[in-house]
C-alpha cells in the first residue's frame, strides 16, 4: 500500500488554504498546517481529521525564515519527507498607496512575498536532495493585472510570478525532477475581507464574480497532481484579467480607475480602526474560528466551468474531434445513398 502524501500548507487557519487542507485530507494525506492563529489551526486540524487525514498544527509567522525552517523540521519529524508544499499565506492593506505606512507596506511584502520565498527555500532544500517533490504557489489574477487600493498585495503577487519563473528555470537547468507551479486565483470568498487592514469608508469586498474557496482548493489539488504546467488559471474572470492585460492594458487602467474603488466596497460603513490581522492573528477572540468562508456566501459561485475545461481540455478536444469524425462518416454514408 502506498504511503500517504506529506503535505505542508501555509496560511492554513482560514480561506483557500483551509479548504485545500480538507481536500488533501480526503486523499488520506498527512498535513502540516502552518499559520499564526492557533484557534483557526485547531479548527483546520478538526477538518482534516474529520475528512480522513492526519494533521500537525505549527503556529508560525511565515515572514520569519527560522520559524519556517523549524516548521519543516517538525513536519518531517512527525510524518517523514515532504512531498508537496503549498504557499498560500498572505496579508494586505486596502487603501490608496499614499495612505499606507512604510512599515505596513513592508509587513505585507514580508508575509505575502517573502513568506513564499522562505517556504519555497525550506521545501527545496529538502526536495532537491531527494530529486522529488512539488511546490504550488497560490497566486492571483492581480499578479498580472493590478487594481487600485491594493498596491502592496498586487506588488507581492507580481513578485511571486517573477521569482517562481526564475526558480523553475534553475530546476530545468539542473534536470531536477522537483516541480514548481502557480495557480492564479480569481476573487474568492475568504475571511480576509473581515480582518484585513482597511482605510476605506465601507466594508471591503472581493471584486465580483466571487468564487467559493473550495473552487480554488480544487485548482490547487489538481496543480499538485499535475505540476508540469507552468501556471493554472482558476475562473473565467482570471482568464479575462490576464489575457486582457496583454492586449488592452491602457484601457484597463482607465476602466479600473473608474470602477475599482466602488467594486471593492460594500454599502456597509466600517470603522477605520476596526481590528485587523496585519500584525497579529484575528482568530481566537472569544474562541472565534473564521473557517474557510467569508461573509459573501450568497454572492459566491461553487463551480467554475473554465477550470473544468482547463483540467479536461484533452478530453474535450478528443470528444470534439471524435464527434466531427462521426458526423463526417454519417454524412459520407448519406451521400453514398
Amino acid at each position: 500500500m502506498k504511503d500517504p502524501q506529506v503535505v505542508v500548507i501555509t496560511g492554513a487557519s482560514a480561506g483557500i488554504a483551509r479548504a485545500t487542507a480538507k481536500l488533501f485530507a480526503k486523499t488520506g494525506a498527512n498535513i502540516g498546517l502552518i499559520a499564526r492563529g492557533e484557534t483557526g489551526l485547531a479548527g483546520a486540524k478538526k477538518d482534516v481529521e474529520a475528512a480522513g487525514g492526519h494533521a500537525l498544527t505549527i503556529p508560525t509567522d511565515v515572514a520569519d525564515y527560522d520559524q519556517m525552517e523549524a516548521a519543516a523540521v517538525a513536519v518531517e519529524d512527525a510524518f517523514g519527507p515532504i512531498d508537496v508544499w503549498v504557499n498560500v499565506a498572505f496579508t494586505s492593506v486596502f487603501a490608496p498607496f499614499t495612505e499606507i505606512k512604510p512599515d505596513e507596506f513592508k509587513r505585507v511584502t514580508e508575509v505575502s512575498y517573502l513568506g513564499f520565498v522562505y517556504g519555497t527555500h525550506v521545501a527545496l532544500s529538502r526536495m532537491i536532495k531527494r530529486d522529488r517533490g512539488t511546490i504550488v504557489q497560490v497566486g492571483s489574477a492581480l499578479g498580472s493585472r493590478s487594481i487600485p487600493l491594493q498596491s502592496a498585495y498586487c506588488g507581492a503577487k507580481h513578485a511571486i510570478n517573477g521569482f517562481t519563473e526564475s526558480v523553475r528555470t534553475e530546476l530545468i537547468h539542473d534536470h531536477s525532477k522537483v516541480k514548481i507551479t502557480v495557480v492564479q486565483m480569481p476573487a474568492v470568498n475568504t475571511p480576509q475581507f473581515s480582518w484585513v487592514l482597511s482605510r476605506l469608508p465601507n466594508h471591503p469586498q472581493p471584486v465580483p464574480p466571487i468564487y467559493q474557496p473550495e473552487v480554488a482548493a480544487r485548482g490547487v489539488l489538481y496543480a499538485a497532481r499535475h505540476p508540469s504546467r507552468k501556471q493554472y488559471w482558476v475562473g473565467l474572470s482570471t482568464v479575462k484579467a490576464i489575457v486582457g492585460n496583454k492586449f488592452i492594458a491602457p484601457l484597463l487602467d482607465h476602466y479600473l480607475a473608474r470602477t475599482g474603488y466602488k467594486s471593492q466596497q460594500t454599502s456597509e460603513k466600517v470603522s477605520p480602526d476596526r481590528p485587523n490581522n496585519l500584525w497579529e492573528p484575528r482568530d481566537g477572540a472569544d474562541g472565534h474560528d473564521f473557517g474557510a468562508h467569508g461573509i459573501f456566501d450568497d454572492k459566491s459561485k461553487g463551480h467554475s466551468g473554465q477550470m473544468w475545461f482547463s483540467h479536461h481540455v484533452k478530453l474535450v478536444i478528443g470528444s470534439a474531434v471524435g464527434g466531427l469524425g462521426l458526423m463526417a462518416l454519417i454524412t459520407a454514408r448519406t451521400v453514398r445513398r
